[in-house]
């Protein structure tokens, strides 16, 4: 069968970003009839009705959704080629794809990228904010040179390295009785409308252990799968979260005071590369950098 060519792909990709073909003609600089010839073929090459024409426009189908997921990875590997061969024809110092999860990359992570850039005018970074997950998948398919995820996520293509563990803190709205302790324990929680973390983390089942083994019961009347989020809930009265102390430092200025919570719980999360080669240069001092910058934020302890 002969197969769809790159610019039908082209034009594929264009209409389910821009969600039209006007629009996708002028990203592509070519008249909207070419853009709808090429859908058209493409249609018809792959034996699949890739889009519905609705009110609001075209709509792409599952099947197109599940093309351009396969079309999206094919053009980020098309892309490191282009940007490879740049760095080789301009000897620029380096180049680094970083994905994390988002208790990172929320505000802790992007920080310490600036730094790190200061120091080196001619490295260019791209970072991502992925869930654990997603970031791991990325390391492996190659997608990113670097990735830092909960440490509970193994893959066979991807090596961790442990980064400094973080406690847990607890997090109440800035007016709550509580406020005034010192540091928070399970028994101070009794009763207490609470915002839980998602039920695919290690971090959830740590914490509702240590609750259910002190007989504590909360009102689990909020979950989401955020740490940010839990911030926000916490910052809007809607209750009082426990999670880790990047975030909960991050969002101290938006109505919410972070207390120590005892027994500790830490968070635990690794800096991930492709197993099949080592870091290169940069990536070996961004991820040692890194740690050192934990380690020191870990030290400080801010949310005192």
């Amino acid at each position: 069968m002969r197969g769809p060519n790159p610019r039908q792909i082209e034009a594929f990709r264009a209409v389910v970003l821009t969600g039209g073909v006007g629009a996708a003609a002028s990203l592509l600089n070519v008249t909207q009839p070419a853009v709808s010839r090429l859908i058209r073929d493409l249609q018809q090459t792959l034996g699949l009705v890739l889009f519905e024409r609705r009110s609001t426009g075209l709509v792409p189908t599952g099947e197109a959704l599940s093309l351009y997921a396969e079309v999206e990875r094919a053009f980020v590997g098309l892309e490191r080629i282009a940007e490879t061969a740049t760095e080789l024809r301009t000897r620029r110092a380096g180049f680094l794809r970083i994905a994390a999860l988002p208790a990172l990359a929320n505000g802790f992570l992007p920080r310490f990228v600036g730094q790190f850039l200061a120091e080196r005018p001619k490295l260019d970074i791209v970072l991502s904010g992925l869930v654990s997950h997603a970031v791991v998948t990325a390391v492996a398919q190659g997608q990113c040179d670097l990735g830092f995820a909960e440490a509970s996520i193994e893959h066979a293509g991807v090596l961790h390295e442990r980064m400094p563990s973080a406690p847990y803190v607890a997090v109440l709205p800035q007016d709550h009785r509580l406020v005034r302790k010192r540091r928070i324990v399970p028994r101070d929680i009794e009763g207490e409308n609470f915002i839980s973390l998602g039920h695919s983390t290690l971090s959830r089942f740590r914490i509702d252990r240590v609750f259910a083994d002190y007989g504590v019961t909360r009102v689990m009347r909020i979950e989401t799968p955020l740490s940010e989020i839990a911030c926000s809930l916490a910052g809007a009265g809607a209750g009082v979260a426990l999670c880790e102390p990047f975030t909960a430092t991050e969002y101290a200025t938006r109505g919410i005071v972070a207390r120590p919570f005892e027994p500790r719980i830490d968070f635990e999360f690794s800096a991930l590369h492709a197993a099949h080669r080592s870091p290169s240069p940069v990536a070996r001092e961004f991820i040692d950098g890194f740690r050192a910058h934990v380690a020191s934020f870990l030290k400080r302890r801010p949310w005192r």
